[in-house]
Order: C-alpha cells, then structure tokens, then sequence
C-alpha cells in the first residue's frame, strides 16, 4: 500500500552542469509542522512543570506578592522590618533599581515561605484517613472541617499532578503488627497444629531477623519515594518469565446491550480518535485529579509504551510522543499515521484509513500472521528471538514502528457480543476472546491494545506492570463516553466529520521472517493456545438487585458482595481459602495497591451460620454485621498503609538482597489464592447518564486464573440495580468451575437478600 507512495522530502540528478536540486515542497511542510507541533508539546510540558512546581501556589499569586511589596515600598511602608534594606545592601546595582529588585527579592523570598508552608499544610491534611471510618454521606465535623481546608490549601483549578510533591509517604508498618495481623488472617485456614507451627515461626521472626530486615527497609522509606512500588514492578510482573497472557494481562469489555454502529471500520474511527483527545488532554496535564487527592504517577505511561522482553527481566519503554499507531488485521500489520497538517485526524478520516486495511487484498507475508504469538508465550524465547532476528533490517524498523506506536489496535475478524440463541455463552466467549483472542492477533507487550470486532464491538487487552486496573479505568469511561456522547454516528452509522483525500495511506510493515524464527513463533504459539483453552470463563449480569437494595441493609456494597463470595466458595468447595482482594494505595506517593485478605474469622463465622439450619436469622444477620465491620475495617488499613502483604513481600526482598533465609517469609510467599478478587469502580459517573441511557455504561472487565485450582473474580457496581461479574478458573483443575460458581454467586447474594428481608425490584 503506502510503501509505494511514501513521501520523499527531496530528490537530486547529477548533471554537467552540477547538482540539481528538487525539493518536495508538500513534504518540508510536513517536518516544519511536526517540528512545530513538537515545540509546542515541550513548551506546554515546561510550563505545566512550572505550574505544577509551584502548586498550590500559582504564577499569579507572585504578581500579587511583588505588586503588593513595590506598592508598600512607593508608599514608603516597610513590611519586610528592614530585610528589604539589608537585601539591597548585597546587590551590585546602582541607581533608583536597586530598591525595586531588592523589594522583587523579598516578595520571591517570601512567597517560597507561604508555597512550603501550604505544601507542608495541605500534606499534614492528607495524611488524615479519619473519612474512611464513616458512613457514606453522613461525614462528621471533623472530616467536613478537613475536607474545607484540603480545597483551600489545594487552590482553586489543580492539574493532574499538583497533587504529587504534597501526598505523604507510604508508612512501614510495625513488625510486630504486619505478623499478629498474618496470624490472624491465617487462623481460620490452618488446622491447629499447622496455625501453632506458623505461629512459632511467625514469633521467632519477629524477634530475630524481622528488626535487621525492618531496619533496611525503614532506611529505603525514607530515602525511595515509595518503599513498595519500585520491587512491585520490577519483581512480581518485569522479572516474570511465564507468558503476559491470561496470567498478567487483563480487559475491558463494551456497553454490554448497545453497539453504537454495525460499521467496523466507524467505530474504530471514533474510538481511536476518542482515545487520542485523552491522551491530548493528559499531555495538557487538564485531566482532573478527583476531590480526594490521590497519586496519578501511573498515568505517565498510559500511552506510547511498550514492555520489551528480556532473557532474565523485561523493561518498560516509555516515548514522550508518537505520531502513529500499529494496527493488525488479517494477519498484517500496518503503520496508520495521526497527523495530517499539523491536525489530528478526525473520526471520519480516521475511519477511512481503517476500511482501507480492511480492503486490501495484499496476503501476509511468510511467518507474520502469527509473529504477535511471540508476545502471548513465555518471554525467555521471546526475549531471544528479538535479539536473533529483529536486531537490524526490514525486521527491526517494522518491529520499532509496533513497539513506538501510541497503542495497538487489532481490526478483529471476528463478532463477539450477546449474540446468537444461547447469549450467556455468548458473553463468556467474548471474555476470552478480549482476554486472548487467538493467541496471535494481540500485541501483549503494549501498554493496551484496542480491540474493535467485525460487528463493531470494541474491547480492550492492558498489559499490567506500568499501572493498575482503575487508571485504564478512567481511560475506557472517557473513551465509551466521548465515542457517544460527543462524537456520535451519522443514521448510515459511518462517522461525522470531513475527509481529506490528500491523507497518505497506511503503510504496510515488511517482514523477513526465517524458518528458524517461525520455529520459534510456533512454539510460543502452542504454549499460548494450550493455556488459552485451559481457561474457563463464566461472565454474567446479576439483574435481581444492586447498590440501591444493598445500600438499604446499611453496609457496605463491596464488603455486602465479599462475603457473597465467601459464602459461595464454601458452597462451591466445602472449605475456606485464602481470598485476595485488591484495595488501592493510591493516597501516598507513587502508591499502586495493597492486598485485603477478605477471609477472616468472622467472614467464616458468618458462612457456617449460614449453612447451620440450627442458627436463626437474627443470629446469621448479627454475624454478618461482625463480618461486614470486619472486612470494613481490614480495607481501611490496607488504604492507609496498615495491610500486611506488600510489608512482607519487601521483608522478603531485602532477605534475598542480605542472602539470608527465613521460613517465616518462604511460607507466607508461597500461599496459593485460591479466590483473587477485584472490583471495578466507576469513576467518572458524570459522563453518563444511567437514568435516560441505563445500557450506555460498560459492564466492566476481568482477568485470568491466578491459582490453578482456584478462581478469578471481577465485578463492577453499576447504577442502583446491576452488578456484573467476570469469573474465570482452568479446565485442567477438578475442583473448579465457572458457571458452577456463577450459580453459586447468584444463590449466595440471593439468600443475603433474603436474611435481610428485603423485597426484590
């Protein structure tokens, strides 16, 4: 396609007269705008670094300061109590200046104090976690006090990172506390003997290594930006050497009863180019960091990143910009520029570009329709392959346009949604088909990869170590909602807007795949297909009630839905397992997440009540109301720095680091999940509007397995009356199965309704 038309920027003949010159007039115009539009992008970001370096102060309040001081200054008053004097004695500059820069010096001097003390300020508030204890919408004075001064100390427009330089660090905390807490969340899991075994351990840590590890890891707190976050990354997802797909890797799904055109190649166009005014509104710094000051460093690497494999630990490539994105289709892949003039295309050119990969007959070439299954195996082979084949030529430019791209976008031949008569099913292979595909049709190392079906479903796959689930979050409601709300369709379905038909086409990548390397992409192929079809995918919409019936019982809706699963894992298994739930650290500096071990003593207590026919309903609902206080309490301290399993993961880290062993720590590390959990929040709720447009919301994502005999479950609240859940476990296991424990789910939340006496909708 493109390969034939590509724009050069000036041709040369030699002849007897010399060298005659013939410049492209239309391709200098290109590299003056794209030079022009990168100068602007770095003006914006140095001006953003002032504003945000000055927080929450603003450039604005040091006119004020120095217009106040020169006007005292004029009329002979004196507010610096003689340091303006003293100032000016120091200056070598004579004449009637040498005041006025002296009075400049003073204001500069003075405003510093007032943005530290304010930054000092606003720190000391956001370092109070006491809103987490109450009642939703009823806060007490004390947090309507703090909540008053937080929006005074923050100014009036902060911008997406103002926050950053004034959120507290995240704590250690106490040796003493991270181990009586394990034992705790232990005890109703362990036989008496093996619970006696742990504690011996648990106390001999305690006193022994425990303090010489602590003592490391007290000094990294208070040297390191975040204590967690840096061994997080780099051990528990970049040293990782099994395959991104299913195992890290996680989706998001679409309106689930709405698609708002049947046109592939439109909807890509609106949902590429509402993609791309986010990521022009987080470039600007405009994207509003929320009430509650929260850390946003995970969004600096939402777009234009990639994660590169190596033989021992793979890296993150991060590109301040990219003007183009990689599409696949059909076994191709295609390089699909942004700009056009110095202007971002718009939908209708976008969609343009898209329907011309989608008719191009050209075939792929030898070894390229399943070159993505390199990103979906094991990364070792990977890692090697990249380094044998993709080093230099044809392979290595083609592959640098992949890996420097915005994003990845997968034109998908396939159709996925509530189709056909059996649409539960339905629903479960469009979960997998989100979470792997085919194996070879998504590029797993990218940041995400959009995918838009041939029916004009969309998805997305998100690889996980540069940020958490919420932060793609926030990206897919914008996307869903300015795809809508904003951007729309024309009654054929096709885009709005013009088209330029000067635009260049897309281009075409060029591969030069060996027998050799094809050997390798088969191999990562067979090892993603195998674990591919050992998933189990069970995705269902809960429709008998939601958030507005849970709110009436006076509990928590998340705590209310834990202990569900609890009660249906026992149903499901005849026992109780160790449950990860996901709470987020977010509060502190560079904070990501925390675990909150949602199994406990009184979680259990409540369950064998409920399938004890001796116990009576007042009795199973005075246990619940423990639990659910329980699980309220164990999700607040894992919010406010006090969970035990990223305080134990780093003890770990530094054992390894000193070459010493402990028991204590090997056998904590080495705990299967039985039951991993994660719920979706909704956050930008304003953007929609359940009360006219209920279906015009996602119904959430999900993620793979995390224990071979266990279960993954994702849900998401939505509006007052729906809840859906995503669960996924392996075929391979003989004690798990997804519709099995769907079922379960359903009864569970059911006969919690029902202890609550509470009527259906």
């Amino acid at each position: 396609m493109a390969e034939a038309h590509q724009a050069v920027a000036f041709q040369f003949t030699v002849s007897p007269e010399g060298v005659d010159l013939r410049l492209s007039h239309a391709a200098l115009k290109q590299v003056y705008l794209a030079g022009l539009r990168s100068w602007k992008k770095k003006i914006t970001r140095l001006r953003n670094s002032l504003v945000t370096g000055m927080f929450p102060a603003s450039p604005a309040s040091w006119l004020v300061m120095a217009a106040a001081i020169l006007a005292s200054q004029a009329s002979r008053l004196d507010p610096s109590m003689g340091l303006i004097g003293k100032i000016t004695e120091h200056l070598e500059v004579c004449g009637p200046a040498r005041a006025g820069l002296g009075a400049l010096a003073f204001a500069t001097l003075l405003w510093l104090g007032l943005v530290v003390t304010m930054r000092g300020a606003l720190r000391a508030l956001l370092c109070y976690h006491g809103w987490m204890g109450e009642e939703h919408g009823r806060p007490s004075h004390a947090t309507k006090c703090w909540l008053a001064l937080v929006k005074i100390f923050a100014g009036r427009r902060p911008m997406l990172y103002s926050y950053q330089a004034s959120l507290p660090r995240l704590p250690v905390p106490p040796i003493r506390d991270t181990v009586q807490r394990y034992l705790e969340s232990m005890r109703p899991l362990l036989s008496d003997s093996h619970f006696q075994h742990t504690a011996a351990l648990g106390r001999d840590f305690e006193h022994s290594l425990g303090p010489r590890l602590q003592w490391y890891l007290t000094l990294k707190s208070w040297w390191a930006t975040n204590y967690v976050s840096d061994w997080w990354e780099e051990y528990v997802y970049l040293r990782g050497r099994g395959p991104l797909m299913v195992n890290s890797n996680y989706y998001a799904m679409d309106f689930l009863y709405v698609t708002p055109t049947p046109l592939q190649a439109a909807r890509a166009g609106n949902v590429v180019h509402a993609l791309l005014l986010y990521r022009r509104l987080l470039n600007r710094e405009q994207i509003k960091p929320g009430t509650l000051p929260m850390c946003s460093a995970q969004y600096e690497r939402m777009f234009n990143t990639t994660r590169v494999p190596g033989v021992e630990a793979d890296s993150l490539q991060h590109r301040q910009d990219s003007r183009h994105i990689a599409v696949f289709h059909a076994g191709r892949f295609f390089r699909v520029g942004l700009y056009h003039g110095g202007q971002l295309l718009g939908p209708r050119e976008l969609q343009a570009q898209f329907q011309r990969i989608l008719d191009d007959p050209v075939p792929p070439a030898p070894g390229e329709e399943t070159l993505a299954a390199l990103t979906a195996g094991p990364r070792e082979p990977w890692a090697r392959a990249r380094q044998t084949y993709f080093g230099s030529g044809r392979n290595q430019e083609s592959l640098r346009a992949v890996e420097r791209a915005a994003f990845f976008l997968t034109l998908d031949t396939t159709e996925q949604g509530l189709l056909g008569p059996e649409p539960g099913r339905a629903l479960d292979r469009y979960a997998k088909a989100l979470l792997h595909g085919q194996c070879h049709d998504r590029w797993f190392d990218k940041s995400f990869t959009l995918i838009v079906f041939r029916n004009g479903k969309i998805g997305l796959n998100a690889e996980h170590s540069w940020a958490d689930a919420p932060i793609m979050g926030h990206l897919w409601e914008y996307t869903l909602a300015t795809d809508v709300f904003q951007l729309g369709y024309g009654v054929d379905g096709h885009c709005k807007g013009e088209l330029d038909p000067s635009i260049p086409p897309p281009q075409k990548l060029q591969w030069e795949i060996p027998e050799e390397c094809r050997q390798v992409i088969q191999g990562s192929l067979r090892a993603a297909q195998a674990l591919a079809d050992d998933v189990d995918f069970h995705t269902f919409a809960f429709k008998d009630f939601g958030k507005g019936l849970i709110k009436k019982c006076r509990t928590s809706p998340d705590s209310f839905i834990q202990l569900a699963l609890q009660l249906a894992h026992f149903r499901d298994k005849g026992k109780f397992c160790l449950t990860y739930e996901a709470a987020m650290t977010r509060l502190f500096r560079e904070g990501r997440t925390e675990t909150v071990r949602s199994c406990s003593i009184e979680s259990c207590n409540f369950v064998r009540a409920m399938t004890d026919s001796a116990q009576s309903a007042a009795q199973r609902l005075a246990l619940f109301r423990v639990a659910a206080a329980k699980h309220q309490t164990l999700y607040r301290r894992a919010m406010m720095g006090a969970g035990i399993d990223r305080h134990l993961f780093c003890l770990y880290v530094v054992s390894k680091y000193l070459g010493v062993d402990s028991p204590f720590l090997r056998e904590v590390l080495s705990e299967p999940w039985g039951l991993s959990t994660s719920q979706t929040p909704i956050q930008q709720l304003e953007l929609f509007d359940l009360k006219n447009h209920p279906d015009y919301i996602s119904c959430g994502g999900g993620f793979g397995p995390v224990d071979n005999n266990g279960y993954g479950v994702s849900y998401i609240i939505i509006g007052e009356d729906l809840i859906t859940f995503h669960v996924s476990c392996k075929f391979s296991s003989t004690e798990t199965d997804a519709h099995r424990f769907g079922a379960n789910i359903r009864t569970a939340l059911l006969d919690l309704r029902a202890l609550f006496n509470l009527p259906l909708k």
